[in-house]
């Protein structure tokens, strides 16, 4: 669902921020909640009151989750099934009876 009505109003550590974007508003509203959530563990945690330092060492928290997540290779198990899958199409490929058509040269809507 995508919405240009207006700026979404989101609450991220005691202040509203007023998000304006194309994605639904629910979703706007999911990330502040997590946000917040992650400036009030970095305040609890460290007992910094300045909303500044906690939303820097917040942002560094979150920042390092998406590093880590992108750095991760496969489990094994996924590994597994791309293997499976590699090894089906592999074997639909050998079958001759299901080779794609090719486009003879000079025409270009595919009929020879």
């Amino acid at each position: 669902m995508s919405t240009t009505e207006g700026p979404t109003p989101v609450t991220i550590y005691g202040k509203t921020y007023h998000l304006r974007g194309d994605g639904d508003p629910r979703y706007l509203h999911a990330l502040a909640k997590e946000v917040d959530r992650r400036m009030r563990d970095v305040a609890e945690s460290t007992g910094t009151a300045d909303t500044l330092k906690v939303a820097i060492l917040a942002a560094l928290n979150i920042t390092d989750d998406c590093m880590q997540a992108r750095s991760v290779s496969p489990s094994s198990d996924v590994e597994a099934e791309m293997g499976q899958w590699a090894a089906r199409i592999d074997e639909v490929l050998a079958d001759p009876g299901c080779r794609p058509h090719r486009a003879e040269a000079g025409r270009s809507d595919g009929h020879a």
